[in-house]
């Protein structure tokens, strides 16, 4: 479309200037496909622009470049919602196997795992989600739940500080570090 009228072109201009840099902050500078900097948006962010931030790297983390795997993906994750864990662990088994450097495969299988209260081989799949992506406050917040399930509250409490240094926001881990606190806090870390 072409603009005749060179005042409205002005105004469409201002316009577009406006919601290209309108608020301040680090959420509007990060390239949602720019891990590097989404992440160091996000260790500065407040909290409203951290869950905006939160969301663009969700997102960036849940795409594994395959079609198929993004669709195995989905539907163990729909099973997990549901709570049929034995399909979304068949789900993610094949996602994993499927795609083995898609580190988001192994950190779903982890939830899958530990909402079984199979631990062990939660653990093992968060190991290898993180040796993938050492970023994924998320997979750090569930590592430390596992040590939490695991009766060991100051290991749990040290994965939780971790996390927060990434996504210092992070409400689920916030809450689990007030509860911690003051139960370790007297003991060595």
């Amino acid at each position: 479309m072409s603009i005749a009228n060179p005042n409205l072109k002005g105004i469409v201009a201002a316009i577009a200037a406006i919601v290209m840099f309108s608020g301040t902050g680090h959420a509007q500078q990060a390239d949602s496909t720019d891990e590097t900097a989404l992440l160091s948006a996000l260790s500065q962010a407040g909290p409203d622009e951290a869950r905006h931030l939160d969301r663009q790297l969700q997102a960036l983390w849940a795409k594994s470049g395959s079609v198929s795997a993004d669709l195995l993906l989905e539907r163990g994750r729909d099973a997990l919602e549901a709570g049929n864990m034995p399909a979304a662990i068949e789900h993610f088994t094949a996602l994993t196997d499927h795609a083995p450097g898609f580190a988001e495969g192994w950190h779903a299988r982890a939830s899958a795992f530990y909402a079984s209260d199979l631990f062990g081989v939660a653990l093992t799949d968060l190991e290898r989600s993180l040796a993938l992506n050492a970023h994924n406050y998320n997979a750090i917040f569930g590592l430390g739940q596992i040590f939490e399930a695991l009766d060991r509250p100051e290991r749990a409490y040290e994965i939780y500080q971790r996390a927060l240094s990434i996504h210092p926001h992070h409400e689920q881990v916030t809450t689990a570090v007030k509860r911690l606190k003051s139960g370790v806090r007297g003991q060595s870390l």
